[in-house]
Parts: C-alpha cells; sequence; structure tokens
C-alpha cells in the first residue's frame, strides 16, 4: 500500500474543497449574511489539514487498482466531512449526522434532504448545496487530475476507473489528463448552455446557477419547496432536455465533439436509454391524462419525472407519490435502471441491464441448443468475460447491501414502501421515493442508525459499490 501517495492525493482533495468553497464565502458577501464565517472556518480547516500533505511529492508513484479504489473511497468520505462542516458552524443543521446526510447526499448527486423547508436557509448555504451536485456529477478526482501534472505510477488511470462510474472506463485520447480535461470541458460546456436558456426564460440568475448545478450533477437539491414545480412551463422543459442530455454517456458528446456523428450515433447503449424514456413517458401520460386539463400538460409532466428519475436527478414538478399505481411503479424500475455508464447519472445503468439480459438470453439459448456457441456482442464489439465478471460480481454486491440495507431501515418501523423506496432512492442515487420520502416529503424521520446506512448507501452507489467495500477487507492495509 503506497500510504505516501495516498496521504498525497487526499491533501490536494482538501485544498481543491477549500477553494471550491470559495464561490459560496463569495454568495454569503453579496447577500450580507453572517454565515460567511463558518466558510471562512471550514476553507482554513481544509488548507490547515491539505497544505502539510501535499508540501512534499511522494518518490514512489507506483499506484495499483487497490490504491486506487481506498484514494477514491476516503477522498469522498473526507470531502463530505469537510463538506458539512459550513452547515454545522452555522447552526443551519446542527446535527453531525444530518449534516453529513445532506453534504454526501450533495456531492453523490442523490438529492435526498433531511430539511423540511429550504426556503428557510440563508443564499450561501443553497448555493453551497447545488453546487455539491456540481461538484460531485463528474467527481472531485477527475477535476483534481485536470489539475496535477503528474505522470508514471499508474495512479491516473487508476483513480478515474475507481471513481467514473459504469462496467468499464477507456480514455478519450491517450493521456489520461487530457481524457479529465476533455470531460470537464464537455461538462463545462452543457451547464453554460443549460444556464444560457434559463436565463432565457426569466429565471433569475440565482436560481438559475442552482439549477443547473443540480441538472448537470443530475442531484436535484431545489431551492424551492416545490422543487421545479413553480417555474415556467419553458424552464421545466428545458430543464427536462438537459437532465437527459446529462445522463448521456459523454463518449457520445465526445464523438460529436470530433465530428464522428455516425459512431455517435452507433451508441447501443444511448439507444436503449432513449427508447426507455420514449416508452415510459408514452405510458404514463396515458395512465395520468385526467388529472392534468389537457394532453401536453400530462406529458410534460410524464416526460419530466421520467427524465428526472431515470437520471437519476430528483427534480420534481407535480407529487408523483398520488400517481395511480401503474405510473409509480414504472418510476420506481427506472430508479433500478439508471442512466448511461460515463454520464452524471446513478443506477445499475443502462449497459449493465442490457449486458444482463444478454447473458440471460444466452444461458437460456446454450440450454435449448448445448452445442451453441454465440460470443455476447455490445456496441458492435464482443464483450469480454472480465467485463461480464465484474457485472455479475457488482450485481450480487448491489443486491446484498440493498437487501441488508432495507432491514436496517425497516428497524425504525415504517411502512415497507418508504422503507424500500428509501433504500432505492439512496443506492440509486435519486433521491426522492414514494410515501413519506416522496417529492414532498424528507429523510428526517428516520433515525441516525438509518440514516448513517442510506449515508453509506450513497456512497456505495455513487462510487459502484467496490472501492468503498475494499476498505472493509483486512488484506487491503497489509503491506506487501
Amino acid at each position: 500500500m503506497n500510504y505516501s501517495m495516498i496521504f498525497f492525493i487526499i491533501g490536494w482533495v482538501f485544498i481543491i474543497e477549500a477553494a471550491l468553497m470559495a464561490p459560496s464565502a463569495l454568495v454569503a458577501v453579496l447577500y450580507s449574511e453572517r454565515s460567511i464565517w463558518a466558510f471562512a472556518a471550514a476553507i482554513g480547516l481544509c488548507l490547515l489539514l491539505g497544505v502539510p500533505l501535499v508540501r512534499k511529492q511522494p518518490a514512489n508513484k507506483v499506484f495499483y487498482a487497490k490504491e486506487g479504489c481506498v484514494t477514491v473511497a476516503l477522498s469522498w468520505i473526507v470531502m463530505s466531512l469537510m463538506g458539512a462542516l459550513p452547515f454545522v458552524f452555522s447552526g443551519v443543521i446542527p446535527s453531525i449526522v444530518d449534516a453529513m446526510f445532506e453534504t454526501v447526499s450533495g456531492f453523490t448527486t442523490t438529492g435526498a434532504s433531511i430539511l423540511k423547508d429550504v426556503e428557510v436557509l440563508p443564499r450561501c448555504m443553497l448555493f453551497w448545496r447545488s453546487f455539491t451536485h456540481w461538484i460531485g456529477g463528474m467527481g472531485v478526482l477527475v477535476f483534481l487530475l485536470c489539475l496535477l501534472p503528474m505522470s508514471g505510477g499508474g495512479y491516473s488511470m487508476n483513480l478515474m476507473k475507481a471513481e467514473s462510474p459504469g462496467p468499464s472506463v477507456s480514455k478519450l485520447v491517450p493521456k489520461v489528463r487530457s481524457t479529465a480535461k476533455l470531460l470537464y470541458g464537455l461538462y463545462v460546456a452543457l451547464s453554460l448552455l443549460e444556464l444560457a436558456l434559463l436565463l432565457l426564460g426569466s429565471m433569475p440568475l440565482f436560481d438559475a446557477l442552482c439549477t443547473t448545478f443540480g441538472t448537470a450533477g443530475t442531484g436535484g437539491f431545489g431551492i424551492k419547496n416545490s422543487s421545479i414545480g413553480e417555474y415556467s412551463a419553458y424552464i421545466q422543459s428545458i430543464v427536462t432536455i438537459f437532465m437527459i442530455l446529462f445522463g448521456i454517456n459523454f463518449n457520445v458528446y465526445f464523438l460529436l465533439y470530433m465530428r464522428k456523428p455516425k459512431e455517435a450515433l452507433r451508441c447501443e447503449e444511448a439507444g436503449w436509454y432513449l427508447a426507455i424514456i420514449a416508452v415510459s413517458t408514452l405510458i404514463i401520460t396515458v395512465f395520468i391524462r385526467n388529472s392534468f386539463p389537457d394532453l401536453v400538460t400530462a406529458f410534460r409532466h410524464a416526460a419530466f419525472q421520467v427524465g428526472s428519475i431515470i437520471t437519476t436527478t430528483g427534480f420534481s414538478t407535480v407529487d408523483f407519490n398520488v400517481w395511480p399505481a401503474v405510473p409509480r411503479a414504472i418510476l420506481v424500475l427506472l430508479m433500478f435502471i439508471g442512466a448511461c455508464a460515463g454520464s452524471t447519472g446513478g443506477g445499475i445503468k443502462v449497459s449493465r441491464i442490457v449486458l444482463l439480459f444478454r447473458t440471460m438470453t444466452r444461458e437460456i439459448g446454450q440450454i435449448i441448443h448445448p452445442h451453441m456457441v454465440k460470443k455476447l456482442k455490445f456496441e458492435g464489439r464482443v464483450v469480454g468475460q472480465e467485463v461480464l465478471r465484474s457485472v455479475n460480481a457488482f450485481m450480487v454486491a448491489y443486491v446484498l447491501i440493498f437487501a441488508v440495507s432495507t432491514l436496517f431501515v425497516c428497524l425504525d418501523g415504517f411502512d415497507l414502501v418508504t422503507s424500500f423506496t428509501a433504500v432505492a432512492a439512496t443506492l440509486n442515487n435519486i433521491g426522492p421515493g414514494l410515501e413519506m420520502v416522496g417529492p414532498i416529503g424528507n429523510f428526517s424521520c428516520f433515525s441516525d442508525l438509518s440514516k448513517i446506512v442510506l449515508i453509506f448507501d450513497m456512497l456505495a452507489g455513487r462510487l459502484e459499490i467496490f472501492p468503498l467495500l475494499v476498505l472493509f477487507f483486512r488484506d487491503t492495509w497489509k503491506k506487501f
């Protein structure tokens, strides 16, 4: 275990987080809010802990997958602890467990909240909540790779693999640092485009910024108690479009950027993703038609909620908890499917669902035709056994964590739908569930034990489970 390299990178995480808190402190200054001191104290503590760790670059840069997982998991935990400090210091969320829940929910782009009334928060706190979505959407360590001009040891690719969502991660260009820069460039460009379109819809700048942060990171923290429900149909439509866009694999945007539209259109996962959205929206529109004055309004709300749930954003325009059983069942299924690999969305991922389905059909085919030899293909390429093994192992770990988490949360004595969808909403990084944790509810009703379990689920969901689980194995910490 290369501890010196791990501490060096975590030191940079402290420093970067201090810098990322600065815009929220600026908002406090602009609105003359007393919470400025809470950010000043948190920034000072981050620098106090981070600067000593980065003063000397480690001589040994050998960095295996194990170190990558440990570094990513510890970095996200440390980042969440530091990110919770402004809430605690200001007294906005005095409980450290509640503050951690809110912050982890922000960084993991979950959007689940313990706050009953967000509109009473100072503007700087609302800004920080939403900004954590934007930070966590692409990943703070991917951002770090853009900045640190280090080479050798394999640390870059192992960090990116451990933090990036999906069954496999590849470089867009030969250098990992250049790949990270391209990803963030595309991320910023899409964010700026959404911001401009929201401003064209007469949305106030502060509201537009916070909404863009939540949409880009597919997070869902709103600055209104009604989420996006108070805004115009134009703004709701823009948010719908960009939620869906941020749920697409960023490789597609890279191919478009490289002027290879034919290759971009051949992205099979994106095709399945858009088809699922289209079919789900049409079915839900049919079932909720009588709940709205006209078909267009019903379609708009159906499309918004489908886009919000499958991309695991968590914004809402209406209380879908009161919809008929079929639309609610579809939304629960979409919670598990999730967005595309390589996007800012959560969930199991469309690519894994497709691979699992094809693996199942191949197994059935081999039962019928024992001598049949059929290679499993995805997006025109043969899928290797390593990827299939990874997908299968992910699903086993996912189901086990989901089952154990549900049992713990059920100890609070709430109804099964509330407990089940609370775990689904956090493990899949969605935000709202059904019943007590629906769009107009929150997670404040749960005990500290349940909140800790759900915090673990949010981190596990964002980090694709294994980087977090690695921390709990004794062999991880051995020096060989």
